[in-house]
């Protein structure tokens, strides 16, 4: 079953997901070693998480940061300081609302596998970038066990729920990165799996982290308060949780390309 999703509330996000973006935004970055001073779109920027990244590790010389929620840009808006090198604008990951070659560069974070038509999403970061230019994503491998909710999602099934998958999940593999890359006409195209842990206070920290992921609020509407708990219960035992911290591992694939 899959799902259309859009986040509205940008705090939220933050806490369920803003901060893992940073840290696979980080090895991400590292990774792509592309030179300072760059003119970006960063495609369905969200609560601009890793749009602020941009700013701070390539002193990106401008940033078209678009995203489809007027709430996740909202809350953009408020994380970096007046002056800095950033456009927030409404738009969507198939209707970029940039002209032809205008960007050094163009990224996903955490987007490729909630686009209806993800060759369409290429494809426009593809115009968006002058010749040369680099064309690159990550995201969670949500076929592989990747996404950082996925115990939860994992204990759930085994109670009868199933939460839903966003629309393009099949895009998210290291396999199926490449191939629409390659698709797309982009050459030197080079893919790698980045591993990613983050550690919570305890394990209601990170339960509460969960809270507001609309696909695990979906699938536990048919789960009765009993199973509630035991789902709870079950996921509390996988993660070995002892009430200290817990430490989550994610796996994200990455993919980059340039444009002939």
């Amino acid at each position: 079953m899959t799902q259309t999703v859009q986040f509205n509330d940008g705090a939220s996000y933050e806490v369920m997901m803003g901060r893992w973006s940073r840290l696979a935004g980080d090895l991400f970055l590292d990774w792509l070693a592309v030179p300072e001073g760059l003119r970006w779109v960063d495609v369905g920027c969200g609560n601009g998480a890793f749009t602020e990244q941009l700013v701070e590790r390539t002193r990106a010389s401008h940033v078209v940061a678009v995203d489809p929620s007027p709430g996740q840009l909202a809350f953009a808006r408020t994380r970096l300081p007046a002056g800095a090198p950033v456009e927030w604008l409404e738009g969507g990951a198939q209707q970029l609302p940039v002209a032809d070659g205008s960007c050094d560069a163009a990224t996903m974070a955490l987007v490729l596998f909630f686009v209806p038509d993800p060759a369409a999403g290429v494809a426009e970061m593809v115009r968006a970038v002058r010749p040369g230019g680099v064309v690159a994503a990550y995201h969670w491998d949500m076929l592989n066990r990747g996404f950082p909710l996925a115990d939860i999602g994992a204990e759930m099934v085994k109670l009868g729920a199933r939460p839903p998958m966003p629309p393009s999940a099949d895009a998210s593999t290291l396999e199926a990165s490449a191939a629409l890359w390659t698709g797309a006409g982009l050459r030197d195209v080079e893919t790698r799996s980045i591993t990613v842990q983050r550690t919570f206070d305890s394990f209601d920290d990170y339960w509460h982290s969960a809270a507001s992921s609309q696909a695990l609020r979906t699938a536990a509407e048919v789960l009765t308060a009993e199973q509630q708990a035991t789902l709870k219960a079950n996921v509390r035992l996988r993660l070995q949780a002892d009430g200290g911290p817990v430490t989550v591992t994610a796996r994200a694939t990455a993919v980059r390309g340039v444009r002939p």
